[in-house]
């Protein structure tokens, strides 16, 4: 478990609260070659892709090129989050970009710190116990307090619908970032879905050192994704804290989107 992380669940917060839809598609009904020979079956066409869209709004906003935006979206998270300490946590260099690849990382093993969007957690990985009984220390927690409060301190309600405004950046970064054929708003349910599947682990939760970094003395959790991880280790408090903001922004969200069909590309 690598020092100082950043908790990148943050991101998540703050731009990615994205519902998780459980999507049924119905197979295609076969056709018959020819009515007065036996019925044969041509293979079924591939299924479409079902993505869930961000409705535009009625009037489209006037954004700024994506290389020209880092002012316009700094200006726009302050006005949302309304703490002028807060805003001091986030990096104003290609911060649209570097949230896609964030959001993009935290369902995977790692998610480099080179385009983490926000500082890095203060101070150092605050451990108690001895090397046979290593633990993550309960005074570990407050070093995630700035983010937990951006959690506490965002409106639901005016996050999505500043998502919305600004969704059509995050879609050409994402496209940018290797994926053309691709929706940004399918990669952040997959993502939301991902980080609410964390389990409540039960405290004093068990490290060993191997070398350099800590990691979960149990398996399972330290084979889990980056995100999962990053949230399991800032505490139970903290770790629901998180969840219930992000279980109340996929409530807001669902409001605006929809299911939209997208034809399979080979």
């Amino acid at each position: 478990m690598k020092k100082n992380i950043l908790i990148a669940v943050a991101v998540v917060i703050i731009f990615g609260g994205l519902a998780y839809f459980y999507l049924q598609q119905s197979r295609p009904t076969p056709v018959l070659v020819n009515e007065q020979a036996p019925p044969e079956l041509l293979p079924p066409p591939p299924k479409p892709e079902v993505s869930q869209v961000i409705e535009a709004p009625p009037a489209p906003p006037i954004l700024p090129a994506l290389t020209d935006s880092d002012n316009y979206v700094i200006k726009a998270l302050a006005g949302l989050i309304g703490n002028e300490s807060l805003m001091k946590l986030f990096h104003t260099e290609r911060i649209i970009h570097n949230i896609v690849a964030t959001i993009d990382n935290l369902p995977s093993k790692r998610a480099p710190l080179s385009v983490m969007p926000v500082e890095r957690t203060a101070g150092k990985f605050v451990t108690a116990g001895t090397e046979s009984n290593l633990t993550i220390s309960p005074k570990n927690a407050a070093r995630y307090t700035p983010y937990v409060n951006i959690a506490e301190a965002v409106d639901a309600k005016k996050l999505v619908e500043l998502y919305v405004r600004l969704y059509p950046l995050f879609q050409e970064a994402y496209e940018k970032l290797g994926y053309p054929k691709k929706y940004f708003n399918d990669r952040l349910i997959e993502t939301l879905d991902n980080l609410l599947a964390t389990p409540d682990i039960k405290e004093p939760v068990k490290l060993i050192q191997p070398n350099v970094f800590y990691l979960f003395a149990d398996p399972d959790l330290e084979e889990r994704p980056i995100g999962q991880r990053i949230l399991m280790r800032t505490g139970n408090k903290n770790e629901a804290i998180i969840k219930a903001k992000l279980r109340e922004i996929k409530q807001e969200l669902i409001l605006h989107m929809h299911e939209k069909k997208i034809a399979s590309v080979k």
